[in-house]
């Protein structure tokens, strides 16, 4: 497995770029953003999914070890294949996927060319659970809590948002005061 690439750019492509690592030149399909920011000649570090397929061998390549990782835990929804990962992680953004996840916005996803309402709302069922949302990693952690003494995600992070204190603990009996109902 290829898990990162550090190289030259040699020539970029809208949505790829070839890296040319001690003499041998990959292709990598990264966001376009991505690509469109690249200069010929400049080193790059890439972390990498390779993707082999009975067609075709094919490497993805990410600014960030947190766009990997949600590229690949998108790649396990049913009907969502590399490049549509890609599209979503290129599109939404980590941050966003996470919260449109936890509040079960799946019209974000809809807004991603190729993505349809089934597989949008495939995204945020399959995903929930999955990803806490980034809200601020202290909120962050108090979901995480929330979640796991077994509230639903989405109810957790509008109590979190809607909850009163100035440090975590005053924070937590807030929202578990809200979803107890007895705000």
């Amino acid at each position: 497995m290829i898990a990162s690439l550090r190289g030259t750019v040699i020539r970029t492509h809208l949505g790829g770029v070839v890296l040319d690592v001690a003499g041998v030149g990959y292709f990598v399909s990264v966001s376009p953003a991505l690509s469109a920011g690249l200069s010929v000649g400049n080193e790059l570090l890439l972390q990498t999914a390779y993707i082999v397929r009975e067609d075709a061998h094919t490497i993805f390549g990410f600014s960030t070890i947190e766009e990997l990782e949600m590229f690949d835990l998108l790649r396990s929804v049913t009907g969502v294949g590399p490049k549509s990962a890609l599209g979503i992680v290129s599109a939404v953004g980590v941050a966003e996927i996470r919260n449109a996840v936890a509040g079960e916005q799946d019209s974000v996803f809809r807004a991603v060319s190729g993505i349809g309402p089934k597989t949008a709302k495939l995204i945020t069922v399959t995903l929930a659970g999955k990803l806490v949302g980034t809200t601020g990693s202290t909120d962050g952690e108090l979901l995480s809590a929330l979640v796991g003494l077994g509230y639903k995600e989405s109810a957790a992070s509008a109590a979190l948002r809607e909850a009163k204190g100035t440090d975590q603990q005053s924070k937590l009996r807030s929202a578990l005061a809200i979803l107890s109902g007895g705000k």
